[in-house]
């Protein structure tokens, strides 16, 4: 605890508040992928804010949900259930999804080289998975569906990128096919501190083992960042707040990618291997043409759907002022920055999530 809370004090400028509504409190939620490292954030912070009815854990893999039951039992957390099932299946959906009303799309395949490789797997779990959901959702009668989304979604480079990008579109068009009954939304951010897969744990991993040849890509590469918290937090005042067709964007710090690596160890060497396949120097969270439809807040903007009325959001979001002509939200053009020092001590207090 103690570490998490210091990464929530450095990142503080990004961190949303969890809502103080109750909006959740008898009510069934149902999570794709379930047991990945958000949906293990997302079930620990929803059972300690909330009084659920249900809280639904929907995944593929039942040795991950064999090990996520040893965390939150059904013996000991009533609301929480454990569904076996693809987002690919259509049909699982269908049954998986009667009485819930709320839903959070978590499900994907997301390491890039893996899906530049094996394209039609990524299409059919992120695509026509998302599609299925839609599909679902709206024969069920859901209340609201936020899908997690990425920054890879923004001018893709990638075949992630592209499918998280047409995911997007197919959940902010499905407020069309609902006729207003069914609320759709999504959010968008960065690299995911400590997530599965991901570059700290990669770094970590060599650093324990003695390794001081740390790769690098691109010595000019910079990411966005964000915490399990913190995404979980904008998820969660995406379910409050949404009115159907937006993208939620948290504002969110940068980081240099050679700074993590000198934070992790200072007397590493590092050596450029090259760009992966499909892999960026820079991330982007909002395009230029994007910011012709978008909102800035204190602390994260709004894209608005860009051919449905928006009239229901602008009374809903009202104080949100407009991004100047040519903005454009991108890691290395971004005035919030994790230099060595706040990435060393945070590195060092860092306690890595599931």
């Amino acid at each position: 605890m103690r570490a998490i809370k210091f990464v929530q004090k450095i990142l503080k400028k990004s961190q949303f508040l969890l809502t103080e509504d109750k909006m959740l409190d008898g009510k069934s939620v149902l999570i794709t992928g379930g047991t990945g490292s958000f949906g293990h954030k997302f079930t620990e912070m929803a059972l300690k804010q909330y009084n659920l009815k249900k809280l639904i854990i929907f995944s593929r893999d039942e040795y991950k949900q064999y090990e996520m039951a040893k965390l939150f039992p059904e013996n000991k957390y009533e609301a929480i259930r454990y569904f076996i099932g693809d987002v690919r299946d259509k049909d699982r959906l269908h049954r998986a999804f009667q009485g819930v009303d709320y839903v959070v799309h978590a499900a994907a395949l997301k390491q890039v080289p893996a899906l530049e490789y094996n394209p039609t797997e990524a299409v059919r779990t992120n695509v026509d998975g998302a599609n299925n959901v839609v599909d679902a959702a709206i024969d069920a009668g859901v209340k609201k569906v936020i899908a997690l989304s990425t920054d890879k979604a923004v001018s893709p480079a990638n075949l992630y990128g592209a499918t998280k990008l047409v995911a997007e579109k197919l959940f902010i068009a499905a407020n069309s096919y609902s006729g207003g009954s069914v609320k759709f939304s999504a959010v968008r951010y960065g690299n995911v501190v400590g997530s599965r897969g991901s570059v700290i744990p990669f770094f970590i991993d060599l650093r324990a083992r003695g390794v001081k040849e740390y790769p690098i890509t691109d010595e000019r590469m910079t990411r966005f960042w964000i915490t399990l918290e913190q995404g979980v937090e904008l998820v969660l005042k995406t379910l409050d707040e949404s009115v159907g067709g937006e993208i939620f964007i948290p504002k969110m710090p940068s980081m240099r990618v050679t700074d993590l690596a000198k934070a992790l160890d200072p007397n590493c060497v590092l050596k450029m291997i090259g760009i992966r396949p499909g892999e960026k120097i820079h991330e982007s969270l909002i395009s230029e043409d994007e910011a012709r439809k978008a909102l800035e807040f204190e602390k994260h903007f709004i894209v608005l759907p860009q051919f449905m009325g928006t009239e229901d959001i602008f009374k809903k979001f009202k104080g949100g002022k407009d991004l100047p002509d040519g903005f454009i939200y991108r890691s290395d053009l971004n005035k919030d920055w994790l230099d060595v020092d706040r990435l060393k001590v945070m590195v060092n207090n860092w306690k890595m999530d599931i």
